[in-house]
């Protein structure tokens, strides 16, 4: 089994319509595959609303999934 490594700074990039923390969380829920993912937090998220617990809020919806 192949094991993939997202990184915050390729969603943010392939994803130029996100313009918020909130609707980055919501990217970040719905990546899904049948490989063994990470997310890695390369860049801290520059938008109005990134909050401070950032990291732990991604960690949270990437473990979580869709909803």
């Amino acid at each position: 089994m192949e094991t993939i490594q997202i990184l915050i700074s390729d969603i943010i990039i392939q994803h130029p319509e996100i313009n918020s923390f909130d609707e980055l969380l919501a990217a970040v829920r719905h990546i899904t595959s049948d490989d063994m993912l990470f997310l890695e937090f390369d860049v801290k998220p520059d938008y109005r609303d990134t909050p401070r617990d950032w990291q732990w809020q991604l960690e949270g919806a990437f473990v979580g999934g869709p909803r």
